[in-house]
């Protein structure tokens, strides 16, 4: 009798056991205790995620799990993972859903990114947006593709390499023992030139500093006369704009003493043209009366009797009276 009851008691504490067992299980998978929000999102490459995995937010603790995974029947190229999340979880219109992992060799997990602070709460069963899952194949296959190119890169390098080399060979022949003496005794005729011309080389700085004194205030003179200038043209412009009687009646008269002008010069022109043949006769006869008289004034400068006897006395001969 004893026997069986204690094989009783053992029986229903298994069976509490179990049942804690089962209880701590579905309680950890939030089965019950907390509402959750569904959402699905799009993946041309699932990253082998099934059902039951976890959901972590931003890299935190799981906030949730894979529900389904399918294909979806619009678009047989991506598949459309379902997940639940926690009901108190601020998911976003725009929070990005990723596959990842928690390290290199690890399980993958769908990883919530938050949204923008300024963006809609997303409803219960809303499409996330996603980013496409690169495996370790994929990108092995993408450095295969960048191989060529790369190859490609690395014989450009040392095609670089040996110009480089021969441009330090160039630089170093360049700096060679003579070219270094050559340039030193330059540097040195330099200095020298330097020193014995330092006076004059002083003296043209300080009347370059001088003239640079001397050119402000002419600055300043030019600045005024261009102000001076900007005034009376502003006068005039004024003056102009007035359009008073007065104004008017001098510019008629201007108008009118531009216009005789103007016919008296055409007249002095017709008179020069038709009388140029007789001023051309006159002025030779003035030009030979000059001449004669020049020739006279040299006569009586040489021979001043001549105004008193004749130009041609008789020749003596010794002996004679005259």
């Amino acid at each position: 009798m004893e026997s069986k009851t204690e094989q009783t008691l053992v029986g229903l504490f298994v069976l509490a056991c179990a049942a804690l067992l089962i209880a701590t299980i579905f309680a950890m998978s939030g089965a019950f205790g907390r509402n959750t929000k569904t959402y699905h999102a799009y993946f041309p490459f699932a990253g082998w995620i099934e059902p039951g995995m976890a959901v972590r937010y931003s890299g935190g603790p799981k906030v949730g799990r894979v529900e389904k995974v399918g294909i979806d029947p619009r678009n047989v190229a991506r598949l459309d993972i379902t997940f639940s999340v926690q009901s108190d979880l601020p998911v976003k219109s725009d929070s990005l859903v990723k596959i990842m992992s928690t390290t290199p060799l690890g399980d993958n997990h769908l990883e919530i990114l938050p949204g923008t602070p300024q963006a809609a709460e997303a409803p219960n069963g809303a499409l996330l947006p996603s980013q496409a899952y690169i495996d370790l194949n994929s990108l092995l296959a993408q450095l295969n593709d960048l191989a060529p190119q790369a190859q490609e890169l690395l014989v450009t390098l040392s095609d670089r390499l040996g110009d480089l080399k021969e441009t330090v060979a160039r630089v170093n022949d360049l700096l060679g023992p003579s070219n270094r003496a050559n340039l030193s005794a330059t540097l040195a005729n330099t200095r020298g030139l330097l020193e014995e011309n330092r006076p004059q080389i002083k003296s043209t700085l300080q009347n370059l500093n001088g003239g640079s004194q001397k050119l402000g205030p002419l600055l300043d003179d030019l600045r005024k006369t261009s102000a001076e200038t900007n005034k009376t043209l502003n006068n005039v412009d004024a003056l102009i704009g007035e359009n008073r009687p007065d104004v008017r009646q001098a510019i008629a008269e201007l108008r009118r003493s531009l216009t005789t002008v103007t016919t008296v010069t055409g007249r002095l022109d017709q008179t020069l043209d038709v009388n140029s043949e007789s001023i051309d006769e006159l002025l030779d006869n003035l030009r030979q009366a000059t001449e004669n008289l020049n020739e006279f004034t040299a006569t009586i400068k040489n021979r001043p009797s001549s105004l008193i006897r004749s130009t041609s006395p008789p020749e003596h001969k010794p002996g004679e009276n005259r």
